[in-house]
């Protein structure tokens, strides 16, 4: 059984930085795909990044891109998402994903797995 657990999630203020982290267990790390992605209250999911397999390919939604960095450590079965200068609009709960695209992809419909979610909170 696949599981995926994030972390990190907080309240900051504006301009401040965070980091999250998501560990699978019970897969076969390596041979994923992996994605960010949040839900803010009262909207639907949103893509926010994505990291091929060997964390060689990554792709942003351009609402973060310059401000987020994914990266994977694949010997800690373990994926990251980088947050710097947020906003109060990157207030959501934030999910990671699993997958098996050759690509990193926004569709929601290629991840299998899924976390629980990690809220992060920023105030103006």
């Amino acid at each position: 059984q696949v599981q995926l657990v994030e972390s990190g999630g907080g309240l900051v203020q504006a301009g401040d930085s965070l980091r999250l982290s998501c560990v699978v267990s019970g897969g076969t790390f390596v041979s994923y795909s992996m994605g960010w992605f949040r839900q803010a209250p009262g909207k639907g999911r949103q893509f926010v990044g994505a990291i091929s397999w060997l964390g060689g390919t990554t792709y942003y939604s351009d609402g973060v891109k310059g401000r987020f960095t994914i990266s994977r450590d694949n010997a800690k079965n373990t994926v990251y998402l980088q947050m710097n200068s947020l906003k109060p609009e990157d207030t959501a709960v934030y999910y990671c994903a699993a997958g098996f695209a050759r690509e990193p992809t926004r569709a929601s419909n290629e991840y299998n797995y899924w976390g629980q979610g990690t809220q992060v909170t920023v105030s103006s």
